[in-house]
């Protein structure tokens, strides 16, 4: 699987000299104002920049469960990985309907030592951004833990800042984030009338965290991925997921590698056209957003110190 994937990212970096080849529907384009519309159906596609409504509980007969449902049924997250010399931070908030999550992830590259913290909340308490452009906040809160987001995308930022202490473990971290590439946004479906929306943006960092004591702050080669998740998920749902980023002798680079076991790809594709579905370049920047049966990619690359900001 992972030489399929090379030899695929090797072409999404060749995307601008093969943009004629690209088919035209496989090409990002404006959003609508609202990803779903005035009759309750999703827009699916790929996307230029960001939706100014994620209106998902507009949406009609996403599943089975009759539309007052829609509410327990949506599942939201918002998630940054930061790659620092010292180690990697995931730091995720979650609304799943039923409940939400706060999750703080630390993995020490120094030690291979994990700091895992995480809090289960009650969904009311878990508050995820409407959207991701005009400053709006996603923010969870407890006596022993915090999330704040602020996203600004249209101006290319976002700063995030967070703390948790669990056991004789405690961590703190202020970060703040400036793009350096187009965003990959996708609407895909996990059936008919059935969305996942995603949303993934490669950022230059500056801020530091602190764990047990020990400050470690962001450098010129600190990266950072947020993730942007909204979607009816199944009942029965599994996937695996891979991410990494950083800046290579080349330029920045991100990648987001996830096998997804219920996403229904023939909607977005037929058997004549290649599993392409969102190429963007401009400048020095590109984003690829690819799909292969069960499996399905982000690339996020940029050549140089490109800033879209």
């Amino acid at each position: 699987m992972i030489d399929v994937v090379r030899q695929d990212i090797r072409a999404g970096l060749l995307m601008e000299k093969s943009d004629h080849c690209i088919h035209p529907a496989r090409k990002s384009v404006k959003p609508p104002k609202r990803i779903v519309d005035q009759n309750g159906k999703a827009v699916f596609g790929t996307f230029e920049s960001e939706f100014e409504t994620l209106n998902l509980l507009d949406l009609k007969h996403p599943t089975a469960a009759p539309d007052l449902f829609n509410r327990l049924r949506l599942t939201l997250w918002e998630a940054m990985e930061v790659n620092l010399k010292e180690g990697v931070l995931l730091a995720a908030i979650c609304d799943m309907g039923l409940f939400g999550k706060i999750l703080n992830v630390f993995w020490d590259r120094r030690t291979n030592r994990i700091y895992r913290f995480e809090k289960s909340i009650s969904s009311s308490e878990t508050g995820i951004a409407p959207c991701l452009i005009g400053r709006t906040i996603a923010l969870a809160r407890t006596d022993s833990s915090e999330i704040r987001y602020v996203n600004e995308f249209e101006h290319g930022r976002a700063s995030v800042t967070g703390r948790h202490r669990e056991n004789h473990d405690e961590l703190e971290y202020d970060f703040q984030l400036e793009k350096i590439c187009e965003p990959s946004i996708v609407s895909i479906p996990f059936g008919k009338n059935r969305p996942l929306y995603s949303e993934k943006v490669l950022f230059k960092v500056k801020g530091s965290i602190t764990v047990n004591g020990e400050k470690m702050t962001a450098d010129e080669h600190t990266t950072a991925i947020i993730d942007d998740h909204r979607g009816y998920y199944p009942r029965k749902m599994h996937y695996d997921w891979v991410t990494s980023m950083g800046l290579t002798d080349n330029g920045y680079l991100g990648v987001n590698l996830a096998r997804l076991l219920h996403l229904d790809v023939s909607l977005l594709t037929s058997s004549r056209e290649p599993p392409i579905f969102c190429p963007f370049v401009r400048g020095n920047c590109s984003t690829a957003f690819f799909g292969s049966g069960k499996l399905i990619y982000t690339l996020l690359y940029v050549r140089g110190n490109c800033s879209t900001a």
